[in-house]
């Protein structure tokens, strides 16, 4: 077609269309290679705000910002209107005796007065059946010139751009779609409790947190399930100082700790004078903790004569002191724990069944160290910084071998053991270092940690020379050359004791191990 540069216009428009993924940068380039290969003078693309039904010129060529910011149309107005309406080209071969161009944006008025004929062109920029927009263009129009093949053209951009806009709506949909289910995750995040004293990121122990945020709220009573060690109190301290009595008493008693002789005066209070030695009246657990909440820790512990009086005071939130028969009523929320197994103490017709029932309302269970070893190393780095700050050291890190002694030992006694276990070494290192050697012997023996220690002196020399050899590696990220720097050997006898212990550098290099 005369006039018309239709391969090198694909071409350059192919190429705008791949340069970017934002619509508004590749529309302006469009209209100016339209101008480069074509007799077009001006252009415009627009498109429809579907939630107005206003059709607006998003760019331009050779019209003034103020004239496009005159190009705003409605359905059917105009034949810019009209085009998005039916989506359907419109030539409008001379404008200048066109009664269908209202002429918004004023750019035709000077081509309405001369003699030159002027031709104004508006395809549709379809995606599917929708029509979205419209290709205007405003070109001389000579004897020559077949306008009906130079719409087809425009037809055929007006495709490409229609691809491309259905393209980066599918990128932006995605992206948005991505980010509002980020959104999503990071608000269940933050909804999601995260208790402020017990530290801990494995499955186990935030299947527990969840628990603790569903029933904190809560008036229920509450059963701690647990073995020795796995933070039973610090779940009922979580529970209370994040539900409605926060500011209210919060009583703990240990009923393993105090003797059967006085745990009846301990939890209800006695009157003046009720046994020897009671030379006044005096409050008890459950008065103490009135309005607020009452943890008893061990409840496995109590006599069946103090099982019968606590189930009534759960029924009737009323007992009478020790010596008194004035009855106190109170509204106390009552946590418990217990590392027994109650099931089996009921069996044996230790434990009451109609307590347990009371008591059992909303059970927790802490799982041990052991089946959340890769806390392990968290709970290690808090303990460091505690007893660093109270000890006045400065512990920088737990060598390698001390770390596979740590997470292979099966932690009896869970989290309560490993932190006297991370005291002792603090105390015990010399160089801000946490070594093997500074864990008990109970995380050294074959029976608890699985490792085969050595039963010769020279294997035992072995042994502490290879922790060197490994701690030498991880400090220089594998670097054999300056591990043997740094521990003042050549390296051909680095590279000896590599192979002798059978040692990986490469396991090192990452600097994560």
């Amino acid at each position: 077609m005369k006039d018309v540069e239709e391969l090198p216009l694909l071409l350059t428009i192919s190429k705008i269309l791949d340069d970017s993924e934002d619509l508004k940068q590749i529309i302006a380039p469009i209209l100016t290679a339209l101008a480069e290969h074509s007799p077009m003078i001006r252009g415009a693309i627009t498109l429809l705000n579907r939630e107005t039904d206003e059709i607006l010129i998003e760019s331009s060529y050779g019209l003034t910002e103020k004239q496009q910011k005159r190009g705003r149309y409605q359905l059917g107005e105009g034949i810019t209107g009209q085009v998005v309406k039916t989506g359907k080209p419109i030539i409008i071969p001379d404008i200048a005796h066109s009664q269908t161009l209202i002429n918004r944006t004023g750019a035709e008025l000077n081509e309405q007065k001369t003699d030159v004929r002027t031709a104004f062109l508006s395809v549709p920029i379809k995606i599917g059946n929708n029509t979205i927009g419209t290709l205007n263009v405003t070109c001389r129009n000579h004897d020559s010139f077949d306008l009906s093949v130079y719409i087809k053209l425009l037809s055929i951009i007006s495709s490409m751009i229609a691809r491309a806009v259905k393209l980066r709506q599918e990128i932006r949909e995605e992206k948005e779609r991505l980010q509002a289910e980020n959104d999503r995750l990071l608000q269940e995040l933050k909804e999601r409790f995260q208790p402020a004293n017990i530290i801990g990121k494995a499955q186990a122990i935030q299947e527990t947190f969840d628990l603790i945020g569903q029933v904190c709220k809560s008036e229920a009573t509450v059963m701690i399930r647990g073995e020795s060690g796995t933070g039973k109190e610090l779940v009922a301290y979580e529970i209370h100082y994040n539900s409605f009595r926060a500011d209210k008493p919060f009583i703990k008693v240990n009923c393993a700790a105090l003797p059967e002789s006085i745990i009846e005066s301990e939890l209800f209070g006695h009157e003046k004078g009720a046994f020897t030695g009671a030379v006044a009246a005096r409050k008890g657990r459950f008065e103490l903790a009135d309005q607020g909440t009452l943890f008893l820790d061990e409840i496995g512990e109590l006599s069946p004569q103090m099982q019968v009086k606590l189930l009534r005071v759960l029924q009737e939130q009323e007992f009478e002191r020790v010596g008194g028969n004035k009855t106190i009523k109170v509204n106390v929320r009552l946590i418990t724990a217990t590392n027994r197994n109650l099931e089996e103490e009921i069996t044996k017709g230790r434990f009451r069944e109609d307590l347990y029932y009371r008591l059992h309302v909303f059970p927790i269970h802490i799982p041990p160290l052991r089946q959340r070893k890769s806390d392990i190393m968290l709970l290690c780095d808090h303990f460091i910084e505690k007893y660093n700050k109270r000890n006045h050291r400065s512990v920088k890190r737990i060598t390698s071998a001390a770390i596979d002694l740590l997470m292979s030992y099966h932690w009896p006694g869970n989290v309560r053991e490993l932190e006297n276990c991370i005291e002792r070494a603090v105390l015990l290192s010399n160089d801000s270092v946490i070594h093997g050697y500074h864990l008990p012997p109970s995380l050294q023996s074959a029976e608890s940690s699985n490792t085969q220690f050595s039963e010769t002196l020279q294997q035992a020399l072995d042994d502490f020379e290879r922790e060197i050899i490994a701690d030498a590696l991880k400090s220089a990220r594998g670097n054999r050359a300056k591990a043997a720097r740094n521990l003042g050997i050549s390296e051909r006898i680095m590279g000896l004791r590599v192979d002798k212990y059978h040692i990986n550098p490469e396991k090192y290099k990452s600097g994560s191990t």
